[in-house]
């Protein structure tokens, strides 16, 4: 009887798995957005540019790591190539550079709601700023197709590669032609995290600038 059950439990599981990684980039995508509240992981960032003889020429390579909770709460931090952090608490932006010792201080508002950030840490209302299509598979992922609906968006568009349910790489072309690249990697849905983790404190002796 312990065996069947376990039997049982594993098909059932089998069975979902195999549904997750059949769906459609949007389904996959819904979904994440619909049952991820909370994530935390780690991302490297590139700059990709296409020379006229067609080869791809790989730029600003940063690294670090992320945390979020829904809407509007979120930690970036860059640790490298040299220390940035990009936090909100729900209401404000901060932006702080740690070698300039300087804070820069944005109203979140409707800032949030056409941009790349708006897809993970945002509300759920992505199709309300977003256009969306498929884009097929390409490196093992299955890729959606974001176009801002806000005419003075500076993305023209947003590519979303997932896996099984989950964002592994995001392709933002800007309007002037150039793409940047964002891996994701460690990436946990929904773990434990405290109430005051997203509120910021400005550091000792930081020039504060408004904006």
């Amino acid at each position: 009887m312990i065996k069947r059950f376990i039997a049982a439990g594993l098909a059932t599981g089998l069975l979902a798995f195999s549904a997750v990684a059949s769906a459609s980039a949007l389904e996959q995508f819904k979904s994440f957005v619909s049952t991820t509240k909370a994530a935390k992981g780690e991302f490297t960032q590139r700059q990709v540019k296409t020379d006229k003889q067609g080869k791809t020429q790989v730029s600003n390579a940063s690294e670090g790591s992320f945390q979020f909770a829904r809407p509007g709460r979120f930690i970036w931090l860059y640790q490298k190539p040299y220390e940035q952090l990009l936090q909100a608490d729900g209401e404000q932006l901060y932006i702080y550079d740690a070698d300039l010792n300087q804070v820069t201080i944005r109203t979140l508002g409707d800032a949030l709601a056409s941009s790349p950030a708006a897809i993970l840490f945002g509300s759920n209302e992505v199709e309300k700023n977003f256009t969306m299509k498929e884009g097929g598979s390409r490196d093992g992922l299955d890729w959606l197709q974001l176009t801002p609906r806000a005419k003075d968006s500076p993305f023209e568009q947003i590519g979303i590669g997932l896996r099984n349910g989950t964002p592994e790489a995001m392709e933002l072309r800007d309007s002037f032609g150039q793409v940047s690249l964002l891996n994701f990697s460690r990436f946990e849905k929904n773990p434990a995290m405290s109430p005051g983790q997203f509120k910021f404190d400005i550091p000792k002796g930081a020039d504060v600038v408004r904006q």
